[in-house]
């Protein structure tokens, strides 16, 4: 499971959480490239805009619908040297993602990378208690918005023969079962079908699409989620710890980077040996 927490404002949760420090390695990944992050007010988008910035990005556009939540991440982004520009965007509305991919167009004229982040987690409970509004309010938010991103984001640049895209999915589309969260872990099944059909069609006309699949990371989402106690849940890992949104970040900056050129279609896992246990 995964979801939203990291930078300035969002490293308090983790506090009391047996957490190591994930290594600060600046390799200028990101030089001069346009960069888009969808869900990037807090947590893992947020991380992982921060780290763009870090690594040289000219511009970092962080899109999200708590508009001071994104302004508080570009301003982060900008004392790194980065142009960042906060865009309110609803992701499950295709009008908002076609606005948003022709702000960065019309600003920049190009669009290097995208981290389609954004999603959203039901709260526990035994399927034949969660409610219509809620299977349509996962699978928007998980599998809709995933799909006008790529719709809108593919075009621009297939028009340059070149780009990097990563999804955000989860361990939970990989194994199963994850009980009180059926109508999530269908969603991220699906985000992974998804991302590795389209990787197939984009790969031959110069753009990769790749995905990250977090698990067990400290973020605002887990905890609105009701997931219980993280120190629990952490002891039962491999690393005998939750992991942090800055962690995740690193593979999507490699991902995203010249270093995984040879790398398409591929869900990497960053779930402190959850998969493997």
């Amino acid at each position: 499971m995964a979801g939203n927490g990291a930078g300035i404002g969002y490293r308090v949760m983790s506090e009391a959480l047996p957490i190591a420090a994930a290594p600060t390695v600046l390799t200028g990944r990101m030089s001069g490239k346009v960069c888009l992050v969808t869900g990037g007010g807090s947590g893992i988008g947020g991380a992982a805009a921060l780290r763009m910035a870090e690594e040289g990005a000219e511009a970092v556009l962080i899109a999200g619908r708590r508009e001071n939540k994104i302004e508080e991440v570009a301003a982060e982004c900008r004392a790194f040297g980065a142009e960042a520009l906060a865009v309110k965007t609803d992701v499950t509305r295709e009008d908002e993602v076609a606005r948003l991919v022709s702000t960065v167009l019309d600003r920049y004229g190009r669009l290097d990378v995208a981290f389609n982040n954004a999603g959203v987690q039901e709260r526990r409970a035994p399927l034949e208690t969660q409610e219509s509004s809620v299977y349509d309010e996962v699978f928007d938010g998980n599998v809709r918005s995933v799909f006008y991103c790529l719709r809108h984001q593919l075009p621009v640049m297939f028009a340059r023969a070149q780009g990097r895209i990563v999804v955000n999915a989860s361990v939970s589309g990989v194994r199963n079962p994850n009980v009180g969260f059926s109508l999530y872990s269908a969603s991220k099944a699906a985000v992974i079908s998804l991302v590795r059909s389209a990787a197939m069609e984009a790969a031959p006309r110069g753009v990769s699409i790749n995905a990250v699949a977090p698990g067990r990371v400290v973020t605002d989402m887990m905890l609105r989620a009701g997931v219980g106690d993280m120190a629990s849940v952490g002891a039962g890992l491999p690393l005998r710890r939750m992991g942090k949104p800055e962690e995740v970040a690193e593979a999507v900056v490699w991902l995203l980077s010249d270093a995984a050129s040879y790398v398409v279609g591929h869900v990497l896992a960053t779930d402190g040996g959850f998969l493997a246990s």
